[in-house]
């Protein structure tokens, strides 16, 4: 209230979501009870990342409280009273230990339902599948796998029990096996889009092992900087996979000053979801500054945050680099009379790319 009072207009700079606005409304609400916005005009400014030009831009372009973005968050709670303030007293009731449900948690146990309902469903099938060994020069070898026999496809599901599976087993073992056919073709791999909240999730799981809220409270520490000074990554609630023209510019930049001009892509990459209803009201998570390298970074950030940067910084740059060229490589193994065939595969990567 005493900095109300000292200042001539009041800057609301909450998160750039609905709830971030719904934040700025509130405080609104509550000054204007108080009496404190008598003569005062009240702004709202937004930026993805804590930067001193980002900042500055938002600064230079102040707006209304958005009343969409409020109406927006005004339906989102009224179906949490409407769903969770009616269901959570059940919950309580016949689950002992049991939290909460709203509009979120609710539809989430359906689709968990669901799913355990069809599973319950399933009839399992036997079947089985022939491996072999192939010698190749220099004491190496090939695993292969078969693919005819008798001139019908083996694979899948074809062999149906363990009769069949031993009788064509022993029918290999006895028999002689030479190269009849080998097919090789080139691929292009293309790199995957910048990341946005539920990718760098899924990511930041496989790869590092960090549970969904471990990887959101190192990212919140990497958006505010960390006591970096600045940022170090644009807002990490997103669904848009879109990067702004002068990202681009800057992560291709690095790409050139780090990997050489050979491996950026021959023209910038553009991204588009493929979620149907995705806002894209916000860039992609990236690094603010695709120049500083994992390397650089200061020493006071914790490993999970040195971590997800790396992740994030990774991906960012990769976006913009040229694909790679992998080749498919099929080799197959016929005995005398063709009668057996099975097919070894492999690939190689012919051109690195990202």
């Amino acid at each position: 209230e005493n900095a109300v009072r000292q200042a001539d207009r009041v800057l609301l700079a909450t998160d750039p979501d609905r709830e971030g606005e719904a934040i700025s409304w509130h405080i609104t609400q509550e000054l204007l009870g108080h009496g404190l916005l008598k003569g005062r005009a009240v702004q709202r400014i937004t930026f993805t990342e804590i930067t001193q030009l980002a900042v500055e831009r938002a600064l230079w372009a102040p707006r209304e409280v958005s009343a969409q973005l409020v109406d927006a968050y005004l339906a989102r709670r009224a179906l949490d009273y409407l769903v969770g303030f009616n269901i959570s007293p059940l919950l309580w009731r016949k689950l002992q230990g049991a939290s909460s449900a709203g509009r979120v948690q609710s539809v989430a146990l359906r689709l968990c339902c669901e799913r355990e309902v069809e599973a319950s469903k399933f009839v399992p099938e036997e079947y089985w599948s022939i491996s072999a060994q192939f010698g190749l020069p220099g004491n190496k070898a090939v695993s292969a796998m078969l693919s005819r026999a008798d001139g019908k496809k083996m694979g899948g599901m074809a062999i149906k029990d363990q009769q069949q599976a031993q009788s064509l087993t022993a029918r290999i073992k006895a028999a002689s096996f030479q190269v009849s056919d080998t097919q090789s073709k080139l691929q292009q791999r293309q790199p995957a889009a910048p990341f946005i909240t539920s990718t760098l999730q899924q990511e930041a799981s496989r790869r590092l092992g960090f549970g969904a809220s471990r990887t959101m409270q190192a990212a919140q520490a990497l958006y505010e900087g960390s006591e970096a000074g600045e940022g170090l990554i644009t807002y990490m609630r997103t669904d848009g996979v879109q990067l702004s023209p002068e990202a681009v510019q800057a992560v291709r930049s690095t790409v050139v000053s780090h990997f050489g001009p050979n491996m950026v892509s021959q023209e910038p990459r553009v991204y588009k979801s493929r979620v149907k209803n995705a806002q894209e009201a916000h860039e992609a998570i990236r690094p603010t500054n695709p120049r500083l390298t994992p390397d650089k970074l200061p020493a006071s950030l914790s490993s999970d945050q040195s971590k997800l940067y790396r992740l994030i910084w990774e991906r960012t740059l990769a976006s913009q680099m040229r694909n790679a060229v992998i080749e498919q490589i099929g080799v197959d193994f016929s005995n005398t009379d063709g009668s057996l065939v099975l097919r070894a595969t492999g690939s190689s990567v012919k051109e690195p790319g990202y």
